[in-house]
């Protein structure tokens, strides 16, 4: 994967002007430990290419980070992991939350390390390990009844997931309208986000197409408040993914996230910790459990589809009458999520092997043979990271849902984005 930009620069002023690099009395505690994570995470970084999803920090310690995993092997970096992890604990009382999530952290750092030596976990102890939460799991025959409601909703002759694939097939977006209605769509995005939510002026992003990803969208921070949001072309795409990758990349997901974390807490704490972030971490379920439940926040019932039928279709030139159909069919669909989540236990756990995995996700997914391959390829290439896109979206869902009305909900969405959260701080 591609390494983001950094805006080391503006944010190395940015640390003069707090007096964070600076101050003697920070030397012994949580920033001084924060700054030795980053340089820490940084070397790890240079172990595994893609470890680092974003770093918009110091150059300084991204230096440090290259120097120090130039003269360390992996036993050597774990060392270094363990003994961090206790000098935080020990200063737990100056701040608890901010070393609760250091914490946090670097347990997932030291599971990291085990994985990159050689070290086979079972999927559940993966995900616990990188992410902070033991995900429970469904019997994919749990997931039947769901299957027999889309079966009346799409009758005829053919397996299911060729019916469906067909019929959603009709709502494929022409490539040359791919980028209006993307534009158009990410804006929508961002006004129901900024209705509710404060950003900072100048945040911006760019946004490409590209092929050759196990992904289909993907956001890169680059630092200074601005992102490169990338979807991939090689299958399809089709009128709902418009919103959902908008809402999902953009506002109010990763790109909001990331953007408030820089204004709010590297900038306004001078918490450099927050300036670099290691994709196998409990940071990616909170990430991706927003970005997910975004959508829904943004686009709450049948505002989407009433969205997609007004503008999106016509500007993608589809049949804007079977929309309503159409997003019913997308909301059973997505009650059948959570079965990726056992596909790919039985697949890590290597009680299945390729063929069987895709398989199932095409029986359980109700996708063609080509999209089955492409998430039998994100999961052998990301693990139990598919966690996060459901068991988190839920998590996050439960903890904004408690809530009686819009603006609380998005009260608590702009909270969680913009502190210190952790899985824990949802399962309360």
């Amino acid at each position: 994967m591609q390494r983001p930009l950094r805006a080391a620069a503006l944010f190395a002023a940015t640390l003069i002007v707090a007096g964070c690099a600076t101050a003697p009395a920070a030397r012994d505690g949580l920033s001084a430990a924060a700054r030795d994570y980053v340089v820490l995470q940084m070397a790890i970084g240079e172990k595994e290419e893609g470890y680092i999803d974003a770093f918009y920090g110091d150059p300084a310690l991204k230096a440090e980070g290259q120097e120090l995993a130039a003269r360390s092997d992996l036993p050597a970096l774990a060392a270094r992991v363990s003994a961090l992890r206790g000098r935080v604990s020990g200063l737990q009382a100056e701040d608890p939350r901010r070393a609760a999530f250091l914490t946090a952290q670097l347990t997932a750092a030291a599971t990291r390390l085990r994985m990159l030596g050689g070290e086979k976990l079972p999927f559940a102890a993966e995900a616990e390990g990188l992410f902070g939460v033991r995900p429970e799991l469904k019997p994919l025959a749990s997931y039947d009844p769901i299957l027999a409601r889309i079966e009346a909703l799409v009758p005829g002759s053919g397996t299911l997931a060729d019916r469906v694939e067909a019929y959603q097939n009709r709502f494929t977006i022409p490539r040359d309208k791919l980028e209006p209605v993307f534009r158009n769509a990410i804006a929508a995005c961002r006004t129901a986000t900024t209705e509710n939510i404060a950003l900072p002026p100048s945040e911006r992003f760019d946004l490409a197409f590209v092929t050759g990803k196990s992904w289909s969208g993907y956001n890169y921070y680059l630092g200074d408040y601005k992102s490169r949001i990338e979807v991939n072309t090689d299958l399809p795409i089709r009128l709902n993914r418009a919103i959902d990758l908008g809402c999902h990349e953009g506002y109010p997901g990763h790109h909001v996230l990331n953007a408030l974390l820089e204004e709010r807490l590297v900038r306004g704490k001078g918490w450099v910790e927050f300036s670099v972030y290691p994709l196998f971490s409990p940071q990616s379920l909170l990430a991706e459990g927003s970005a997910n439940y975004g959508i829904d926040l943004a686009f709450p019932g049948p505002r989407k589809a009433r969205y997609e039928a007004a503008v999106l279709a016509p500007l993608a030139g589809l049949n804007a009458a079977e929309v309503g159909r159409y997003e019913q069919l997308g909301t059973l669909i997505q009650e059948l999520a959570g079965s990726r989540n056992t596909i790919s236990q039985q697949l890590l756990d290597g009680q299945i092997d390729d063929a069987q995995a895709i398989r199932l996700t095409q029986r359980y997914g109700l996708v063609s043979e080509a999209r089955a391959k492409q998430s039998v390829a994100f999961t052998k290439q990301y693990r139990s990271y598919v966690i996060n896109y459901t068991i988190g979206r839920d998590m996050v869902a439960r903890d904004i849902e408690r809530l009686p009305d819009t603006k609380a909900r998005w009260q608590r969405m702009e909270q969680l984005l913009s502190e210190p959260t952790l899985p824990t701080d949802l399962q309360r």
